[in-house]
C-alpha cells in the first residue's frame, strides 16, 4: 500500500499540551487541521493555547499560508478523521481507551492515511489490537513543546508496516521534526528511558538531603545539560578521551561504573519527599506564573537553537548531524 505523505490536512485527536501542541506545529506548516476533544471547554482551551504559542512560532518562522484560522473543532471522532490526510492521537495513557479509540479511528479513516499516537510509554502492538489496516499505525511520541522541540521517536507495532514507518518520518520532517526510528518497540522508547533514570536519581538527591530541586537544576543547566543540547553523551564522552577517543575514555571511567554511586530503584513518595520537591518547585517559581515561565521556556528554546544552528553553518557542520 501507498501511503499518503503529502499532507494538507492534518487531523488532531486529544487537544491538551501534547495536542495543543502537535495543532500549532501544524498550523504553522501552513496545514489545515480538524480536532477532537470531548472534554467539556476543550476548544476554548486549545484556541488559547495556539495563541500563546503564536508568537513563539512567528518568531521561528511561519510557513506559507499559516493561519490559527485554518483550525476547524468538530464533535465527532469519524468527523475529525474522514477527510484526514495524517492523523495524531493525543488521548490520555490509558490502554483500554486508546484501543477503543484507535478501533473507531481506523474505521473511519481511510486505509491509506498514516496513524500516529503520541504516547511516551504504552506500546503500539497493545493499543492497536482492533485496529482495522494496523500496518499504517505507528507511534510518533513528541516532547513538549511539540511546537519548538524537534524531536519524535517513531515506533513500529508487529503489525506496522517497514514502509508506514519511513512513511511517518518522511510526514515527522516535512513538519519540521527530527525523528527518529526506534528500532525495538521497548517501554518509554529510548528519550523517556534516560530521562527517567536522571528523575529517579535526582529524586533521591533530594529525599537524602544531598541538594534542593534548584540545585540540581542548576548541576544539569551549568553544566552537562548545556553540552548535551549540541553533542549529546556520547560524542562529548568521546572528546573526553582525548585524541584516543572512546576507547580511551572507557578504559579510563568504564571502572567507575561498578561503584555504588546511583540508585536505579525509585525511592518512596513520602509525603516529606512531596512536600521538599513541591516546595522546592515552588522557591524556584518564585513571583513567576507558569505562563511567565512558558513564555521564557520558548524564548530559550528558539535562542539555543537559532545559536547551535548559526555555530553549525561557521564550522561547516550539516544541519541535520
Amino acid at each position: 500500500m501507498t501511503f499518503i505523505t503529502n499532507i494538507k490536512t492534518f487531523a488532531a485527536l486529544g487537544s491538551g499540551v501534547i495536542g495543543s501542541g502537535w495543532v500549532a506545529r501544524a498550523l504553522a506548516n501552513g496545514l489545515d487541521v480538524v480536532a477532537w476533544d470531548p472534554a467539556p471547554g476543550a476548544e476554548a482551551q486549545l484556541r488559547s493555547r495556539i495563541q500563546k504559542a503564536w508568537g513563539a512560532l512567528e518568531t521561528q518562522g511561519l510557513k506559507p499560508g499559516a493561519a490559527q484560522s485554518r483550525l476547524r473543532f468538530v464533535a465527532t471522532i469519524e468527523e475529525c478523521v474522514a477527510n484526514a490526510d495524517f492523523i495524531q492521537e493525543s488521548a490520555p495513557e490509558r490502554l483500554e481507551l486508546k484501543i477503543d479509540l484507535h478501533a473507531k479511528i481506523t474505521a473511519a479513516a481511510r486505509p491509506n492515511v498514516l496513524i500516529g499516537s503520541s504516547t511516551s510509554g504504552l506500546l503500539p502492538s497493545e493499543f492497536y489490537a482492533k485496529a482495522q489496516h494496523p500496518e499504517r499505525c505507528v507511534v510518533g511520541h513528541p516532547f513538549n513543546p511539540v511546537y519548538l522541540l524537534p524531536l519524535v521517536e517513531v515506533v513500529g507495532g508487529v503489525n506496522t508496516s517497514p514502509d508506514a514507518v519511513q512513511a511517518a518520518m518522511q510526514v515527522y520532517r516535512s513538519l519540521g521534526m527530527r525523528p527518529l526510528h526506534v528500532r525495538k518497540e521497548v517501554p518509554g522508547f529510548i528519550a523517556d528511558r534516560l530521562l527517567e533514570a536522571m528523575w529517579r536519581e535526582s529524586l533521591h538527591l533530594v529525599n537524602d538531603g544531598v541538594a534542593t530541586t534548584g540545585e540540581i537544576d542548576d548541576a544539569i543547566r551549568f553544566g552537562a545539560g548545556m553540552r548535551w543540547s549540541f553533542m549529546g553523551s556520547f560524542l562529548i564522552y568521546t572528546l573526553a578521551g582525548g585524541d584516543a577517543g572512546m576507547r580511551h575514555f572507557m578504559a579510563q571511567f568504564g571502572p567507575a561504573l561498578k561503584l555504588p554511586w546511583t540508585k536505579l530503584e525509585a525511592p518512596e513518595l513520602t509525603d516529606a519527599l512531596l512536600d521538599s520537591v513541591s516546595d522546592g518547585t515552588l522557591q524556584q517559581l518564585g513571583k513567576h506564573s507558569i505562563a511567565d515561565l512558558e513564555r521564557y521556556r520558548d524564548d530559550c528554546l528558539l535562542a539555543v537553537q537559532a545559536a547551535i544552528k548559526a555555530t553549525k553553518a561557521k564550522h561547516g557542520i550539516d544541519d541535520d548531524a
